[in-house]
């Protein structure tokens, strides 16, 4: 069986322990240079019996060992150095399809991407490896024509990147100037209509919302002309409304060039890709590309945890989408009361109905962007006041903002500890820290998390708050489908062990439908004026919210997951005629 050893550099530090990956190891006592210490721990994978107690006795958490199946030997594309993080197999590009690609972050997609777009050159998990020694691994493969067109003349690639809050520290001046800079293909009117960003193109950069930065990012990937066209995470930000027409858009450019894109939304990646290439493995350490698969049969494998053609197991229970039964309102005690009431802007007003937030519920809150979704929670929150003062709370709330920032020079340990000094308790370890793999970033500092890493941490930290009330923006924001799942079983669990009131704001349809009970619908003139709905039932509120998208959701018959319907299908008319737009079989 092949066996890799990985060592992960940034927590390996021989001079804070007592090397005990030497001492421990059974084949360094009889003689054997199994595991040697130089700067940092070197492990020889050839010589490694697996016996893992190298991995249980490190104070810091550093070495992974993991037996691979037979098939994969050989199967190597890339590595990162000595008993570093190993890519197999990789993602066929087909031109005049959407590709996709569905797996945990840090299992290698970003590495597939690199090579696809001539930034890093394979070297098939050794030393070197000449372009020779790559079309033979490739040979007889799809990927064959692709990688020696890339080798010798080099294909242009315009990438689309994940965290679209960087742009603004490369970019300056205006939407506008930006935009016509990149239009090498000379449709920059047609893009604008269709993405929205004519109200956008004479403001700066830096002051664009994070919707109308990732369509921005969107629109310079769309606007270049290039042989590949790769968009890393499309939906962060953006409203159920601008997700569709940024999947139309990309299927409309899918037509006449080559698209590939990773998404974590899964309702758009099902109406969006017509292949999806499943990436399983460990984080950091491996991971393995599958064969491209029918967009439907893949996810449904992914959220089985079983990938039948391959025979393997990527994960010990199957994701379920649960039909919750209506709660007996009746019976529910009431946490707090707001009444009707507005908020004015400038430029904007909001008028809430009144309504109420019950106690051990998650009420979800739905709709486009710019509605006052975030207004409201903040005026729940108290960090606004509304228009007539009306809006009292008398509880205790913790509010996560929708843009989360490290701004605290603290390690997450100590900086969760100061918000609950039970973290380090079996319970909260059990229940917080290992579903979202906090446990594995107590000892970074704040400043060091990428995106995701930060958002897991502020979920946490909103949860482990005293707090009577608690309020999420965005939650789902740069998280992939295992942590949003994760992440969607947490809250709920919190809600339900806790008896405390959780409020939930998001655009992922999957994230929504795991979380909530009830349901709050936005409406109206974005940028201009909101309106938002009492809560009601799950059933009432998305059949209300997809009407005014004029899209149906079904039930997948398999999993139970929402599915967008074709427009115009037949499933899509009988719904609309029987006025279903949601649950649906």
């Amino acid at each position: 069986m092949p066996r890799i050893a990985v060592v992960d550099k940034d927590r390996c530090q021989p001079k804070k322990c007592g090397q005990e990956c030497v001492k421990y190891c059974p084949r360094v006592r009889t003689g054997d240079e199994t595991v040697v210490v130089q700067e940092k721990a070197i492990i020889s994978e050839a010589m490694c019996v697996g016996c893992g107690i190298c991995v249980k006795k490190c104070p810091m958490e550093a070495i992974t060992i993991v037996g691979l199946p037979e098939r994969l030997e050989g199967c190597e594309v890339h590595r990162y150095g000595k008993n570093g993080f190993v890519l197999y197999n990789l993602p066929v590009p087909k031109k005049g399809y959407v590709v996709g690609i569905l797996g945990p972050n840090g299992t290698g997609k970003t590495t597939a991407v690199k090579i696809l777009s001539g930034q890093l050159k394979p070297n098939l998990g050794k030393e070197n490896a000449s372009w020779e020694d790559v079309y033979a691994r490739f040979a007889g493969s799809e990927l064959l024509d692709y990688l020696k067109k890339l080798a010798e003349n080099g294909l242009k690639v315009s990438l689309k990147p994940q965290y679209i809050e960087h742009i603004p520290k490369v970019y300056s001046g205006k939407v506008v100037e930006l935009l016509r800079k990149v239009d090498e293909r000379k449709i920059f009117d047609e893009i604008v209509n269709k993405l929205n960003l004519k109200a956008s193109l004479d403001r700066k950069i830096d002051e664009l919302s994070g919707g109308e930065l990732q369509r921005l990012a969107i629109a310079a990937c769309i606007l270049k002309d290039a042989d590949f066209y790769f968009f890393d995470e499309i939906t962060s930000y953006l409203d159920i409304y601008q997700r569709i027409s940024v999947a139309n858009v990309i299927r409309e450019l899918a037509k006449e060039r080559t698209v590939m894109i990773v998404e974590h939304d899964l309702a758009i990646l099902d109406m969006l890709a017509d292949f999806v290439h499943i990436v399983y493995g460990i984080p950091a350490v491996y991971g393995v590309f599958t064969n491209a698969k029918g967009v439907r049969v893949g996810i449904n494998q992914y959220l089985r945890g079983y990938l039948a053609e391959e025979n393997i197991r990527i994960r010990e229970k199957p994701i379920e989408f649960e039909i919750f039964q209506p709660r007996d309102s009746e019976k529910e005690k009431v946490l707090l009361e707001f009444p009707p009431f507005t908020k004015t802007f400038e430029n904007f007003k909001l008028v809430a109905e009144g309504g109420d937030i019950r106690i051990g519920e998650v009420l979800g809150v739905v709709g486009p962007n710019a509605t006052g979704k975030s207004t409201f929670v903040k005026v729940l929150a108290g960090v606004l006041g509304d228009d007539e003062k009306k809006v009292e709370v008398k509880v205790k709330v913790s509010y996560k903002p929708q843009y989360v920032k490290a701004d605290v020079d603290l390690d997450v340990g100590t900086f969760l500890r100061k918000l609950n000094p039970n973290v380090d308790s079996s319970y909260y370890k059990t229940e917080f820290l290992r579903p979202l793999a906090v446990d594995k970033l107590l000892e970074r500092n704040l400043t060091e998390l990428s995106g995701g890493e930060l958002q897991r941490v502020a979920i946490l930290a909103c949860l482990f708050r005293d707090a009577d009330l608690y309020l999420l923006d965005e939650p789902s924001a740069h998280l992939d489908v295992e942590q949003r799942i994760e992440a969607a079983r947490v809250i709920r669990r919190f809600a339900m062990n806790t008896s405390k009131s959780v409020l939930v704001v998001d655009h992922d349809i999957y994230f929504i439908d795991m979380v909530s009970d009830r349901l709050m619908v936005f409406e109206g003139d974005p940028g201009i004026f909101g309106i938002a709905k009492k809560p009601v039932g799950m059933r009432e509120g998305m059949n209300m919210f997809l009407s005014k998208l004029n899209i149906t959701f079904r039930r997948d018959e398999e999993t139970k997951r929402p599915r967008v319907n074709k427009p115009d299908s037949r499933l899509d008319r009988e719904q609309k005629a029987a006025g279903e737009y949601y649950y649906y079989f």
